[in-house]
């Protein structure tokens, strides 16, 4: 009896950690991890290994912090940074948050294109589906298609093993990393850190955890489903990775978005590798460009105080609904504009996530660490050397992304 107890525990609380974690897989992050195999074989599947780590200890000092304080990140950033860097802060996540979701678009166009629908057709479709899902849905409801979602990201699995890949090679790759440092490859392992730990996910994943109305009493089964969703991140990340880095990169392949990976696979590893990819792709895009939105009206809200949460009606929080909105619909037409910049989008709003994720990383640090804010709840010894690390780690390959053409010219 106290299992199912337990059980029902968990299975009650699961949801914020799956959801932020495989939203992270969207098509920005497919497109990012596909060019990364497609350049490199399996010469980066190494960063994964980091990235889960700190993934892991960020995402538990989100929840931590959401719980303990009943307070949104944004929220906390506004009272104890002021509104001057609030500010700065959330017009350049706004920006990255835009380019993301036109991403997501470009991943609902480009999967469906494979199988033949337009986007002029697809993309309006999906964008309303998506409005109503979130304006006229329930948190309950979207957390349940949410988790859907998540499980069928499990297709690249299938997808990568079609491809019959090296293992060996893929180990002695993770053991032993042999790739040139260059402008290049240190922006493609900055776009891969910032698709793997990117920074809307502190504040999608601190709101939820608050509209869920988690408790520190069951917080070991909140790091649960926290650990789940890191482990489906880097998953998912590492199949999509293995199964470009197996066919497209020894045959010389270059793609330029993840529409690309799955129409190159067919050849390589037959059709229905290429369209089990690109439904993955679909589902991921889908899932993101629902998402995504979501927690840019949540975090801005937020940072200035106004209502947000999907269970309130339209009357109550006008603001965060018509940000969500108005953030579907710019994206949407981006995408229907002929000849617009799509990858240059997709690719640099991953390393604008990079170079913005060190300073969310030191304004959550800080606040974690602040004994009025979090009482006995402060970050132990462990949690604060892998934060530190990652944030020096980070501003040093944003350095080096900026330094490095003055000498390699």
């Amino acid at each position: 009896m106290h299992f199912f107890k337990r059980a029902a525990i968990f299975f009650a609380i699961l949801g914020p950690g799956i959801i932020t974690g495989s939203v992270d897989n969207d098509a920005g992050g497919i497109t990012t991890y596909s060019v990364a195999g497609a350049l490199y074989g399996y010469g980066l599947i190494w960063t994964l290994i980091p990235s889960f780590i700190v993934l892991l200890v960020v995402q538990e000092m989100n929840a931590r912090m959401g719980i303990v304080t009943g307070k949104g990140l944004s929220d906390l950033i506004r009272e104890n940074a002021g509104m001057k860097i609030t500010f700065l802060i959330f017009l350049g996540l706004l920006l990255s948050n835009i380019g993301n979701t036109t991403t997501e678009f470009a991943g609902v166009a480009g999967s469906l294109e494979i199988f033949g629908v337009s986007k002029y057709f697809s993309v309006p479709v999906v964008a309303v589906l998506v409005w109503f899902l979130v304006v006229k849905g329930t948190y309950k409801i979207a957390e349940r298609i949410f988790l859907v979602f998540s499980a069928s990201l499990l297709t690249y699995v299938v997808s990568a093993l079609m491809s019959k890949p090296d293992w060996g090679s893929i180990g002695s790759s993770i053991i032993r990393p042999d790739v040139e440092m260059n402008t290049q490859s240190l922006a493609m392992v900055i776009a891969l850190v910032g698709t793997t730990i990117a920074p809307w996910m502190q504040f999608y994943m601190q709101s939820t955890v608050i509209e869920k109305g988690l408790k520190m009493k069951n917080f070991r089964y909140t790091m649960i489903d926290i650990a789940v969703g890191c482990v489906i991140t880097v998953v998912v990340a590492f199949f999509i990775m293995v199964a470009c880095g197996s066919t497209l990169y020894p045959n010389g392949i270059q793609i330029n978005e993840a529409k690309d990976a799955a129409m190159s696979l067919e050849p390589l590893a037959g059709r229905l590798a290429s369209h089990v990819f690109a439904f993955g792709l679909f589902i991921a895009s889908v899932f993101s460009a629902t998402i995504l939105p979501l927690a840019t009206a949540y975090y801005v809200s937020e940072a200035f105080g106004f209502e947000a949460g999907i269970d309130k009606k339209w009357d109550e929080a006008k603001e965060f609904y018509s940000l969500y909105t108005g953030i579907l619909i710019i994206s949407a037409l981006i995408i229907l504009i002929p000849g617009a910049p799509l990858i240059k989008i997709s690719i640099w709003s991953q390393v604008l996530n990079g170079i913005l994720l060190p300073v969310v990383l030191i304004s959550m640090i800080l606040l974690i660490n602040n004994k009025k804010i979090m009482g006995a709840y402060v970050n132990n010894l462990t949690q604060n050397i892998i934060g530190w690390v990652a944030v020096v780690l980070l501003v040093g390959l944003s350095l080096a992304l900026l330094v490095i053409p003055f000498f390699s010219g």
